[in-house]
């Protein structure tokens, strides 16, 4: 059976079979996505947590607690335990704010940064091998995907991400 196509007027009717196939296509390449790191957390008992706060603390250094917590939306309790055990290993550390002595700048030491490309290399490695296959119009759709799937205010951080904010 033939997959349906933009119409004439522009729109792109899919059936609920095509959805259903999408969602579970995202839910296999999810896994994919994140097998190779999970197998470099497993041997230093760090969980994806541990992965998206060292991914972020890298893309923003000096970032703070409370905006690594907008970013990750998760618990301050939950963060906070995984911060503490990034800093106790050595791989994240916390200095004082300087305009603000109760704010908490995060950076990554050496170590945290030797770890973050090892889980940033595996990861580009897939995705670069993905979109040399798929083509650069596939990219260039898929990101678009993406970004429409983001709620308003996870679109707002993605961009000034984006833009180097």
């Amino acid at each position: 059976m033939a997959e349906p196509g933009p119409t004439s007027d522009g729109l792109l009717f899919l059936t609920d079979e095509q959805l259903r196939k999408g969602i579970e296509a995202m839910f296999f390449a999810y896994r994919g996505f994140t097998a190779d790191p999970d197998r470099i957390l497993e041997t230093k008992d760090y969980g994806r947590a541990h992965h998206r706060a060292v991914h972020f603390i890298h893309r923003s250094p000096g970032t703070t607690v409370s905006n690594l917590l907008s970013i990750l939306g998760v618990t301050k309790q939950s963060l906070n335990r995984v911060l503490r055990s990034l800093i106790d290993d050595g791989l994240v550390r916390s200095e004082k704010g300087k305009v603000d002595a109760r704010e908490r700048h995060l950076h990554l030491t050496d170590k945290g940064q030797m770890l973050e490309r090892e889980l940033s290399d595996a990861q580009r490695a897939r995705m670069r091998a993905a979109y040399r296959a798929a083509g650069p119009q596939a990219v260039a759709g898929f990101r678009q995907v993406l970004e429409a799937m983001m709620d308003p205010e996870m679109r707002r951080q993605y961009n000034r991400l984006k833009e180097g904010g």
